[in-house]
Order: C-alpha cells, then structure tokens, then sequence
C-alpha cells in the first residue's frame, strides 16, 4: 500500500512564501496531487503532477503562484508556494491515484492520502 507524509507546513506572513514535501513511498502511482480543505469548507485540488512526462496542472486561484515538483529517485513531490495570502490558510494534503484520475482534481479519484499539513498565513 502507498504512503504518504507530507512536511513543511507552518505559519507565514502574507506575502510570504513556503515549501511543501510529500514522501511516497509503496508501489507504482500514475498521478501525485495537492489538495487543501479550509473549516468549513470542501476539499480541493491545488495542483497535481503525473509521472509519465512531469506533465501539470493547477487550479485557477493558484496559477502563476504555486509551483509543483517532483524528484523521481526520491519518490518525493514538492509544492513550492509564493505570494501567499490569508486566503490560502488551510490545510494541505497531498495524494496518488495508481491511474490518472478521469476526473483529475476530484478528491475521489486519489486512492491514498497523507496526514496533512497545516498553512497558516496571517494579514
């Protein structure tokens, strides 16, 4: 079975910016994701990177801010965050899906989910 454990989350100005890690370790995955859930609110994709050609996406409220990575021969994914804002305080999962997903930013799709991490960004 996969396993995931994210690190890196912590407490930031806005305007400021954080670095966020998932080690995976288990058997093969095709698609490796970010998601984020603030109180209240529903869990949703942030960003997502498949292993067949590094190819990725982001959702529109992140776009041109946030930037996912991966480093194949560690099995570990990275979210580097810039130009955070309050808005973007919640907290941050990440997950794999052993296919691409059919329907990519959907929180279903992922079949294997780690703790989380909280971000916390003040005004």
């Amino acid at each position: 079975q996969v396993q995931l454990v994210e690190s890196g989350g912590g407490s930031v100005q806005a305007g400021g910016s954080l670095t966020l890690s998932c080690a995976v370790s288990g058997y093969a995955y095709a698609c490796l994701g970010w998601f984020r859930q603030a109180p209240g609110k529903e869990r949703e994709g942030v960003a997502r990177i498949y292993t067949y050609g590094d190819h990725t996406y982001y959702a529109d409220f992140v776009k041109g801010r946030f930037t996912i990575s991966r480093d194949a021969a560690k099995n570990t994914v990275f979210l580097q965050m810039d130009s955070l804002n309050p808005e973007d305080t919640a907290m941050y999962y990440c997950a794999a899906a052993h296919d691409a997903p059919r329907v990519p930013g959907s929180p279903s799709e992922y079949a294997y989910w780690g703790q989380g991490t909280q971000v916390t960004v003040s005004s």
